[in-house]
């Protein structure tokens, strides 16, 4: 009979969602007033007060939007070609798209993190995780460019990632997919148990450059690991994870992985690990093989190099780095308040919410009250670790954020909702709708130790009735709540790129003066820069043509070349000379297997073309930049191989 009622769940799991989904809220009348517009407007000319990068899961990309508009602002590529802006297919951008496994043109993009100085968000960069081909990514807020992708070995699947220390000294990374670790891979997956690990990567950051490299990482029972968050304050020199899968099943997880009534929370002492590397207790592997991409915006280039290994810790020999507290049940997300005291951990299969303490947590440890082990690392007492829990909330909790005021929200996958409630004596303030079936949601700083309180954005999975239908699959959706009242108030939908998953907001004011606005020309020390109309040239090294060729509104120099043949590659290495802010050129040229390039002034950028066939091939600027948009264009001849038409090229002069 259990196990009948096992193997239900799910169905019973499902028939939840098909029913709240069906089903619009009660209240859904009541959730707009006539105030609404009003809040989520902002006049012609003027700006929102907060960015919001928000995920572009499957895409691969990060999405940045203004609030309290929703509008989108920018698309910045990632872990995904784009030819739109030339990402992944200029000469300069490829090596950002290099792994170990060769280049990878996509990624899973789930949880954008800023970064933070003192536990609050500083505005300098922004991380998110390549969930598929694990990997972390930097973007600096001056370029809104993608500035460093690191890979990540001996892990299955990068989920847990990438959340970040309250000074940025670290980004983490915990595996989706306990796999066998490098070296070690040739196993029967029958014998997870015994041979696969799961790990969580510690990468250091450079305090003034940003500059990624792993300094270590965890080696820990096969279990999966789902979200994360560091400890603030008291708490700093710690990180919280969820974890699913303690039933260490390998096939049809959502039965077999929800068996136990309680996973864990995974608490991390990564000053403790520290310690221990400083004493020479961490392994040197080098039995791994992970890129390290890196964009310079002085020589407009990325390279791409291959490192071979990684210190190791084992926290089942050094015990007092980490400990399990037991969560119920399959937890997902995993929130640490802005006080730094409280940890929440929402098991989407649990009928409430259990807030642990930090506080009891040392003194569970100190006073040994531990109940076992599991993988060889301790196990807590739950009633040691707990300061209460939020009963009946709603039905699936996944994510929390705060307001800095001691208040609590929390997304409901099923019961489609975000629920306030206060944090200390643990009841429920207020409820909101969704639609339709909540995952992430968003307060601006509701992961920091500040908070602002004026916002909520809720990033639903399915969307249903809410758009115009376009076919099979509708529109991404975000919902905004006013929640500077005691009552959340819905004021705005807006539509999405990709699947939003996490997403995280900040003040304009900590971006907006820092964007860079022009790369100066007299800066510019990319290989092939041509920094003025003189220089422009054409140079043949055996079958390979380089054209240094210059823009300016608007006309290329050269914009006629001749003597190309049939087999050679041409490069064509373009600089715009504009030195005036929002003036970009792009460059296409008939044929093209990749894209176009978008050519930021001051900068230079390679497309690669191969003369497949004789005749004339015009080329053109893509990028609308003057009135004479369209006479920025030139030709160039392709002769047939072996002929004898030699290299020319040219800039004619005004009739």
């Amino acid at each position: 009979m259990k196990s009948r009622i096992k193997n239900l769940l799910p169905l019973m799991l499902i028939a939840s969602v098909a029913f709240f989904i069906g089903c619009r809220p009660k209240n859904v009348g009541t959730a707009l007033s006539g105030d609404a517009a009003s809040k989520s407007y902002v006049p012609p000319g003027k700006h929102d007060e907060f960015y919001n990068f928000v995920s572009g899961g499957f895409s691969g990309q990060l999405a940045t939007y203004g609030l309290p508009s929703g509008r989108l602002l920018r698309v910045i590529p990632v872990f995904s070609v784009d030819p739109e802006k030339g990402y992944g297919y200029s000469e300069e951008t490829k090596p950002m798209l290099m792994t170990s496994h060769g280049f990878v043109p996509w990624d899973d993009s789930h949880h954008p993190e800023l970064s933070q100085t003192d536990g609050e968000v500083d505005g300098r960069w922004c991380f998110i995780n390549g969930n598929n081909t694990p990997r972390v990514a930097r973007i600096d807020l001056k370029t809104f460019r993608t500035a460093e992708i690191i890979e990540l070995p001996n892990s299955g699947g990068n989920h847990s990632s990438p959340f970040i220390t309250q000074n940025t000294e670290y980004v983490v990374a915990g595996t989706r997919f306990s796999v066998p670790v490098e070296g070690n891979s040739d196993v029967p997956i029958s014998s997870y148990k015994e041979n696969f690990k799961g790990t969580i990567s510690f990468i250091k950051v450079d305090k003034a450059t940003g500059a990624m490299n792993i300094a270590f990482q965890l080696q820990l029972p096969g279990v999966n690991f789902d979200l994360s968050h560091a400890g603030k304050g008291p708490s700093h020199g710690w990180f919280f994870f969820s974890c699913y899968n303690s039933e260490q099943a390998n096939s049809l997880l959502e039965v077999n992985a929800s068996q136990r009534d309680k996973d864990f929370v995974l608490a991390v002492n990564w000053k403790k690990a520290e310690e221990y590397i400083a004493a020479g207790k961490g392994t040197q592997t080098t039995n791994v093989k992970y890129a390290h991409n890196v964009y310079s915006d002085i020589t407009h280039s990325a390279t791409s190099e291959i490192l071979t290994s990684v210190l190791t810790l084992d926290p089942a020999v050094l015990k007092d780095i980490c400990y399990f507290m037991p969560c119920p049940k399959s937890p997902h997300g995993c929130d640490v308040d802005p006080t730094g005291e409280y940890i929440v951990g929402s098991g989407k299969l649990a009928a409430l919410i259990p807030v642990f303490s930090f506080t009891k947590m040392l003194k569970a440890i100190s006073d040994k009250a531990i109940d076992g082990e599991f993988g060889g690392i301790p196990v807590l007492k739950y009633e040691s670790v707990l300061h209460g829990e939020v009963k009946k909330p709603g039905l699936g909790p996944l994510h929390t954020e705060f307001d800095g005021k001691g208040n609590a929200y929390t997304s409901f996958f099923v019961s489609s909702e975000v629920v306030k409630w206060n944090i200390k004596d643990l009841q429920v303030l207020d409820r909101v709708p969704t639609f339709y079936s909540i995952g992430h949601l968003c307060v601006p700083g509701g992961d920091s130790k500040k908070p602002n309180a004026k916002y909520l954005i809720a990033y639903n999975k399915i969307t249903k009735d809410r758009y115009l239908p376009t076919g099979p699959e509708l529109a991404q959706s975000a919902q905004l709540y006013d929640i500077s009242g005691e009552k959340m108030q819905l004021i705005l939908d807006f539509p999405t790129i990709g699947e939003p998953h996490y997403a995280q907001a900040l003040s304009a004011d900590l971006v907006k003066p820092n964007s860079l606005k022009i790369f100066k020309i007299e800066d510019n020390k990319h290989p092939y820069v041509t920094k003025g109309e003189k220089e422009s040239k054409v140079v043949r090294d055996g079958n390979k043509v380089h054209v240094y060729m210059t823009m300016i509104r608007s006309h290329f120099s050269p914009d006629n070349i001749e003597g190309i043949k049939v087999g050679d590659e041409v490069y064509f290495h373009i600089t715009n000379l504009e030195q005036d802010w929002d003036v970009p050129h792009g460059f296409a040229i008939k044929g093209a297997k990749t894209a176009e390039l978008l050519i930021m002034p001051g900068e230079t950028q390679t497309l690669k073309w191969t003369a497949e066939k004789a005749g004339m091939w015009p080329f053109y600027c893509t990028d609308f930049c003057s009135a004479l948009h369209q006479e920025m264009s030139g030709y160039l001849r392709v002769s047939p191989a072996g002929s004898n038409v030699p290299l020319s090229f040219s800039l004619g002069k005004v009739n």
